[in-house]
């Protein structure tokens, strides 16, 4: 084990939870267009950083996840960032009740258990066989096509191999980035989601989603806390990697 291994780490971030009504049109058309869901997510950070500046919402540490009950017409965005929100922008008729804004402090040591949830984005590379131009060793490297991941076997392999156990690197041989912590993966819970896509003509998404739940210990303090603050696999931008912990 890496003696050198801080054996805690502090997480401090800004939780904003809205609760919305799905019926609103800005609400309604922020549930069928991801892009829109994106737009709506970053109109609480104006002004944080200059206009035209790249990689806001790295900068700024946006991550955000959504529930929606149709039943009820309710939508529930609970949006992270290193920086409070400002939710004036969204219409007031859009909103059932005020924003809250939670600060969120909290230290994690080596050892500890904590619950968690999290919507992420399963990929996998998918080999199309078009060679592109950059060669390792003798061999030509191929294009991939990255594919999410449909069943919920499959979802629990993506996620244990960033299972990181004690003693072992931040980083996999293979490159993967670990999580800082581990768990049985028999005893998470997989649901998969609908499928979110956005047909904007400059920039066309589709993105695979499923839910995690369940109970992780904590194995490397410091890589945790930077999973938890920049989050987890692809999509993010998109409501993906956020991982709410309790």
């Amino acid at each position: 084990m890496n003696s050198t291994r801080a054996s805690a780490a502090r997480f401090v971030a800004t939780h904003s939870v809205l609760t919305l009504n799905a019926r609103h049109p800005l609400v309604a058309k922020s549930l069928v267009d991801a892009q829109e869901m994106h737009r709506t997510v970053m109109s609480g950070f104006h002004g944080w950083v200059e206009d035209g500046d790249t990689e806001v919402r790295a900068q700024l540490g946006v991550l955000s996840t959504w529930s929606v009950d149709l039943k009820a017409a309710a939508l529930v965005l609970i949006v992270q960032s290193r920086v409070p929100g400002d939710w004036s922008r969204i219409p007031r008729g859009a909103f059932t009740a005020a924003p809250h804004l939670i600060t969120v402090d909290r230290t994690f040591k080596a050892g500890e258990v904590f619950g968690f949830r999290t919507v992420v984005n399963p990929t996998r590379s998918r080999r199309t066989g078009q060679p592109v131009a950059e060669k390792t060793g003798e061999t030509e490297k191929t294009r991939g096509i990255r594919t999410a991941h449909t069943t919920p076997d499959h979802v629990k392999r993506w996620f244990a191999r960033r299972f990181q156990a004690d003693g072992e690197p931040a980083r996999a041989e293979d490159g993967v980035p670990r999580i800082g912590a581990t768990a049985d993966p028999l005893t998470l819970g997989v649901h998969m989601l609908p499928t979110v896509s956005s047909s904007h003509r400059n920039k066309r998404v589709r993105i695979g989603r499923a839910e995690i739940r369940g109970s992780l210990t904590v194995t490397d303090p410091e890589t945790l806390v930077e999973v938890l603050s920049n989050g987890l696999g692809h999509a993010r931008a998109y409501s993906c990697g956020l991982i709410l912990t309790r």
